[in-house]
């Protein structure tokens, strides 16, 4: 019994005793073998280490450090001051980044289109291809021999200067490869007396891979027979790839020197054959190059060949009228395959909306277009128009009835006529509707899907018997909102520097000092690419004295005392006498003073100016195309905004602090260009009336005697302290108006002065 417990114990006890007793063993071996020698005195110390040193360094303790001198030893771990040495920096390097995202990225346009013309036909097949084409591609560029002294307008032309074909041809493929071989897959050249129908060669250029050496047209034999391949024939136009093109590049001048041919066409197929292989193909992957040969004095509309329907390009074109009726069978066409897409997209629509869940109801009226907007709130609920064919009963000016006339007029024409054709499509021939009147009719812009009509309609009906009676009829129309078009605008940056303009009266003194404040810690401190001008308005009266009793002397003080505590700015100031301060003759003495290239902001000194604004004034104006007015936001009287409150330290964009003055037109950013020319457009008007200049303000000459964009929006960097205007009553009637209403409208909100009222009639009743 002991025995077995004894045993039992050593079972589990057993292993533990040997794990310890092997450690035990282990860590003896391994002190033995890496213990090191005693240190020694003297020099056998140093004889016995050296003579023991493969023994010593064969093998270490653990954490241990093996040296061959102590005092060194210790030296490396004495803390050492390094001197500092201060490393120069040298220029960072300059980053190039392009002026498009897309060029950054190497994304190219798919296809370009030049058209060989010639100073014969520039005026009359050139301009007609180009008014068939041109809003259909995205570049298109004319090649001529002669010098033209007058261009048409809206053609790039592109003159070589010499009337030899094969020259203008090497020229041709030469200005395209220095100019558009990167922006370009695709190269599509066409003689100005062939009609393209542009959709279809940009559609081709859409399926064919964009890295293949391709020459694509319609082949012909070389004359004489006598070379192998084919040529594209130029009068059918042709295709050539950027990558061919690229290939050809270092060969160009070779094929000028040695190829020897009086037709462009076969000189350059006869340059791609020898120099890249390639012939001229009309069929690629199943994609081919229909063209269609048109006989002489052949009317369009009368073609019924079908490769002419499904053509290309139609060649010879004998004159531009006959290049406008092509162009109209070919839209026509093109239009009639758009509206059978449609209705099949709508029959397909309809066969699926079977299977939803609400049935056909899940098919919105029209099909294919958004459904109707839903307002959330009795607020957004979109507003009916009632109207008649002759009045309207939505008016401007808030009138409850007006005449209908303008747009309108020709808009309620158009689709009663539409309204009547669609029924006649239904009805037809069973029976025939006419229109007798429209009873009632009523309009909505509905922002999701365009304008929508219900009209109530009187109609005479005739059956196929001949007789006839009169019916009232209900129908809805929409007139759908078309494709978003994104209009080009030209190119502006941030870079630009901005002329303020601040104009300066006897009234205005007061306000200086908190603008300079303000525009220097905006403008000054910033570095802001911007230079502020003072141009200081004398009366007569107050001109005489100027030399003893200047009224501005305070302010050019604080001018000196900013320029000194700036030495990097300068603030230039300009005087003006005049009885009738106006913005055309303050124009007219700065504008002569500055480059045409100079931005002006013309603002009011308790305008607060900051760099956001600025950057909106450099982008929002655009020299030769639009100049900018921006709506700022007036601030409420105080004493209204704030009674019986404290004032707060910083006003913010609220209902309660302030408004956008829409009355005020004092600020404004445009080009010394634009304004100059836009004033020499008033010469004849001035020199029948010269009290145009007092009664006019900068946008009513941008408005009326320029062809410029007037953009106004509301500025919600640009904010302006409260002020009384001092309305002047010799300025014309509608200038002293918006003043008078300006003045008005800043007192405060409609409850801020109801309350005021109210406040006033308790205390008069006590």
């Amino acid at each position: 019994m002991r025995f077995s417990v004894f045993i039992s114990v050593l079972r589990s006890l057993g292993p533990v005793v040997i794990g310890i007793s092997l450690g035990f063993t282990l860590s003896l071996l391994s002190v033995s073998w890496t213990e090191e020698g005693c240190p020694l005195e003297g020099k056998e110390g140093e004889d016995v280490a050296s003579g023991h040193d493969g023994l010593l360094k064969g093998a270490r303790k653990p954490n241990s450090i093996s040296t061959g001198n102590d005092v060194e030893s210790e030296e490396d771990f004495e803390p050492r001051i390094v001197p500092y040495k201060q490393v120069q920096q040298s220029a960072p390097k300059k980053v190039f980044r392009a002026k498009y995202i897309s060029t950054e990225l190497g994304m190219r346009e798919r296809l370009f289109a030049g058209v060989l013309t010639s100073k014969n036909t520039i005026n009359t097949l050139g301009v007609a291809v180009n008014r068939t084409i041109s809003h259909h591609l995205d570049t298109v560029v004319f090649f001529t021999g002669s010098r033209n002294r007058k261009v048409p307008h809206g053609m790039f032309v592109v003159s070589h200067g010499d009337e030899r074909l094969i020259w203008n041809m090497f020229q041709t493929i030469r200005y395209v490869l220095d100019h558009y071989i990167n922006e370009y897959d695709w190269f599509y050249f066409v003689q100005d007396d062939a009609y393209t129908e542009a959709d279809r060669i940009r559609e081709l250029v859409e399926h064919l891979s964009m890295d293949r050496e391709l020459y694509m047209g319609s082949p012909e034999e070389f004359i004489g027979g006598e070379m192998e391949g084919k040529y594209c024939y130029g009068g059918f136009g042709y295709l050539l790839s950027r990558s061919l093109l690229l290939r050809l590049q270092i060969f160009l001048e070779n094929c000028r020197n040695d190829i020897l041919s009086s037709r462009p066409d076969e000189w350059l197929g006869r340059c791609i054959i020898d120099y890249t292989s390639n012939n001229c193909v009309s069929e690629y992957e199943g994609l081919e190059y229909h063209h269609y040969e048109l006989g002489k004095n052949s009317d369009p509309s009368k073609e019924q060949n079908k490769k002419f329907k499904r053509a290309l390009t139609v060649h010879p074109v004998s004159d531009p009228e006959q290049m406008y009726r092509l162009h109209r069978y070919f839209s026509e066409i093109e239009l009639q395959k758009t509206y059978n897409e449609i209705a099949k997209l709508q029959a397909e629509i309809k066969n699926v909306s079977l299977l939803a869940f609400e049935g056909n109801r899940s098919a919105q009226w029209p099909v294919g277009v958004n459904p109707p907007f839903e307002p959330k709130s009795r607020f957004e609920v979109l507003k009916w128009e009632y109207f008649t064919e002759e009045e309207i009963y939505s008016c401007i000016d808030g009138a409850p009835k007006c005449e209908l006339r303008g747009i309108d007029k020709t808009d309620v024409a158009d689709i009663i006529d539409t309204a009547v054709e669609e029924l006649n499509k239904k009805y037809m021939p069973t029976l025939h509707l006419k229109k007798q009147q429209l009873i009632n009719g009523y309009r909505r812009f509905d922002p999701t899907r365009g304008m929508e009509y219900t009209l109530d309609l009187q109609l005479e009906v005739v059956n196929q018997k001949g007789h006839s009676r009169s019916i009232t009829k209900r129908v809805h129309l929409v007139r759908p909102l078309s494709l978003i078009e994104i209009i080009p605008m030209p190119y502006v940056t941030e870079a630009t520097r901005v002329h303020i303009i601040i104009p300066l009266t006897a009234e205005d003194r007061s306000f200086v000092n908190h603008f300079l404040e303000v525009f220097a810690s905006n403008a000054f401190e910033t570095s802001e690419n911007a230079i502020l001008t003072f141009l200081f308005i004398y009366d007569p009266e107050e001109a005489q004295h100027v030399n003893h009793n200047d009224i501005f002397a305070d302010v050019k003080n604080q001018i000196n005392v900013y320029e000194r505590k700036y030495p990097t700015v300068k603030i230039p100031w300009i005087s003006v006498k005049t009885e009738i301060p106006s913005q055309i003759k303050f124009m007219d003495i700065i504008s002569k003073k500055h480059p045409v290239d100079t931005l002006f902001f013309l603002a009011h000194v308790n305008t607060n100016i900051n760099t956001e604004f600025l950057n909106r004034c450099r982008m929002n104006s655009i020299n030769n195309w639009q100049v900018f007015f921006p709506i700022h936001f007036q601030e409420y009287n105080p004493d209204v905004a704030y009674h019986n409150q404290p004032r707060p330290a910083t006003v913010d964009l609220v209902k309660d602090a302030g408004h956008f003055d829409r009355r005020s037109f004092d600020e404004a950013c445009f080009y010394n260009s634009d304004y100059m020319a836009t004033r020499s457009r008033m010469v004849a008007d001035v020199q029948e009336n010269e009290d145009i200049l007092e009664s006019l303000d900068i946008y009513d000459i941008f408005v009326k005697y320029s062809s410029l964009h007037v953009f106004r929006a509301v500025e919600p960097a640009l904010h302006q302290q409260y002020r009384y205007q001092s309305c002047n009553p010799k300025l014309s009637e509608d200038v002293y108006h918006r003043c008078v209403q300006s003045n008005m409208e800043g007192l405060g909100s409609r409850s801020q002065l109801a309350m005021l009222l109210f406040e006033q009639e308790q205390g008069n009743s006590t």
